[in-house]
């Protein structure tokens, strides 16, 4: 049988088949897909479930013309193979390879770049509102979202204005239960009663915003999906297409255990099974440390609350659902709720665990510092995924919380070296703070395999000095001082060092950090955070503002987006990892 993915180089091509022969076209993109991705890993169940999705929208729509928005990024695996990077896709979320997500320097086919949730009918409603200005009336404009996203605050938004205007916009909800974790929510239970027939027609939230609803259509099935796009190109105003999913569909194991199969890591492509890895003797990963010790201090404290926004099991929150469901609360993709729903909980004496990753707390800044902070709410904020994450490159990488919590009133920033110390500032903070504070902490595995050690209670702002010398001195915060470290261990002279961890970036022991600096020749500072407004520049500050005059080098994240590769390929292009750091400490061996 004739290849037809190999001749589809862009949408042009795909208009050119017989509609009989997409179904082809659908199980050849679908083993495309699996191939790649179990050889180069990846996120595979949400590209799997929206194959012909992707085919019919860009068979019935006049893409670029037509702009196509996806939602987070996740699903869009298809899109790109059949925009023109099919021969390139092996090179997906490799370093200067193409990204995990669309990207407009990337591609004219992706109209917006997305990596975060909910900000695709924002974005497409904003280009159809544009389109009108400049006379661009038959222009289209789809934003394509999931269940898990729609949930969100933002697109209720968009929905929202989108409904009080006569924007050509057409909203498609991938429905399929679930996104990284199983949907939740009210809502949720909403699109579950439309799916089986049990919602009265007449009571229909999407019709009572102003939106033209149809569906719910099955997604996978070809010749409906371009019955129904065909239809909705002539219907004018908001529009809304309600299509029924299956998240992994096309390869069984994914099908059956679908939060597995979001990202599983490499797999046979012809049996979906995971290739094992033996991780016995490995140290654990930091956010299973954050797992296991939050239910281990909340057996101790019946006033521990956990919260994640949509992210238990990425956040190792699971652990604290199994032992104590009432007590630990996914709100969905809501961030900014989570935020405030940790901080109404807190007036009544609650100890709540609040776990966001890093580079989605930035989606409830106001809310940290309107609703927390100004309050003086003693929120414990756990960060995972600080500092470089890898193949998710910028959209995901957490090294901007150390700047943008800094300027912040009231807020303490913790950063742990090690397991152990994450335990110990997680029990610390429990214990009761008169302040909301910060753990950062990163993706992947940590130091030490024996890390249940007993709890012991940290000094806020207190520094640890981890090696004195006599003329350089280094001071790191978080566990970008595990690279110091090893760097010392092979450089000449290692006597002339001195090494400082600062577990808390914030507050700092001003008088402590001057005796440091007056003893030393030359000053470098070192974190996994952006340099810009970071930890040392903090030093810089109080070097500057006490005339201590002295030399001082600032390592970190440069101030450009770093995008995607491994952390250690990533590292290096910071020049922050082990090589870099012995070769810059070195050129101090004959000071």
């Amino acid at each position: 049988m004739e290849n037809l993915l190999s001749k589809i180089n862009n949408p042009i091509d795909l208009r050119k088949l017989p509609e009989n022969q997409l179904p082809q076209l659908a199980k050849e993109l679908r083993d495309f897909i699996i191939d790649i991705v179990s050889k180069k890993e990846g996120h595979l169940g949400a590209s799997l479930g929206v194959v012909e999705l992707t085919i019919a929208l860009h068979y019935v729509f006049n893409t670029p013309e037509d702009l196509l928005v996806w939602d987070v990024g996740h699903q869009a695996y298809g899109h790109k193979i059949l925009t023109e990077r099919r021969d390139i896709f092996h090179t997906n979320r490799e370093l200067n390879g193409i990204s995990g997500f669309p990207k407009r320097s990337e591609s004219i086919y992706d109209s917006f770049g997305v990596g975060h949730s909910s900000t695709s009918i924002s974005a497409a409603l904003g280009m159809a509102l544009a389109s009108q200005l400049k006379g661009e009336f038959e222009k289209q404009h789809i934003a394509v979202i999931g269940d898990a996203s729609i949930a969100s605050g933002m697109a209720f938004e968009g929905l929202n204005h989108a409904g009080v205007t006569d924007a050509n916009l057409l909203v498609i909800l991938n429905d399929n239960a679930i996104g990284i974790d199983p949907s939740i929510g009210a809502l949720k239970d909403y699109l579950t009663a439309v799916k089986e027939g049990k919602n009265p027609k007449e009571n229909n939230i999407i019709k009572s915003l102003n939106f033209d609803y149809s569906g719910p259509i099955d997604g996978h099935d070809l010749p409906k999906l371009i019955s129904e796009l065909e239809r909705l190109k002539s219907v004018k105003g908001p529009k809304f297409l309600h299509v029924i999913t299956t998240k992994g569909k096309g390869l069984q194991l994914a099908e059956e255990d679908q939060v597995k199969y979001h990202a599983p890591g490499k797999f046979d492509a012809e049996t979906g099974k995971i290739h094992p890895k033996d991780e016995s003797h490995l140290p654990p990963k930091f956010q299973d440390v954050f797992g296991h010790t939050l239910v281990e201090l909340a057996k101790q404290n019946e006033k521990i609350i956990g919260i994640t926004p949509a992210m238990p099991t990425g956040s190792s929150m699971t652990y604290m659902m199994e032992a104590f469901p009432k007590r630990a609360i996914d709100v969905g993709i809501a961030e900014q709720h989570a935020v405030t729903l940790a901080a109404g909980m807190a007036t009544q004496g609650m100890v709540v665990f609040c776990n966001i990753y890093s580079t989605f707390l930035q989606r409830a800044y106001d809310q940290v510092i309107h609703d927390v902070a100004l309050q003086n709410l003693s929120v414990i904020f756990c960060l995972d995924r600080a500092g470089l994450v890898g193949e998710d490159g910028a959209t995901h990488h957490g090294v901007f919380d150390i700047a943008y919590l800094n300027c912040i009133p009231n807020m303490i920033i913790a950063a742990p070296k090690d397991e152990m110390e994450l335990r110990n500032i997680m029990f610390t903070a429990s214990e009761g703070l008169n302040h909301p504070i910060a753990i950062r902490y990163p993706r992947g595995r940590g130091e030490n395999v024996n890390w249940e050690q007993p709890f012991e209670k940290i000094e806020i702002g207190k520094i640890v000095a981890l090696q004195k010398g006599s003329k350089v001195v280094i001071l790191s915060a978080g566990t970008i001082g595990n690279n110091v470290t090893k760097a010392l261990k092979e450089v000449e002279n290692s006597e002339l060092f001195s090494h400082y961890h600062f577990p808390f970036v914030k507050p700092l022991d001003i008088d402590a950090i001057k005796s440091i600096i007056n003893s030393h020749d030359q000053i470098i500072t070192i974190e996994d955070g952006v340099i810009t407004g970071g930890f040392g520049e903090q030093i810089c500050s109080i070097i500057a503002t006490n005339n201590l005059n002295k030399s001082i080098i600032n390592l970190g994240i440069p101030d450009s987006f770093i995008e995607h590769g491994t952390v250690f390929e990533l590292q290096q292009l910071c020049k922050i990892d082990i090589n870099h750091l012995k070769q810059l400490f070195n050129t101090y061996s004959d000071v």
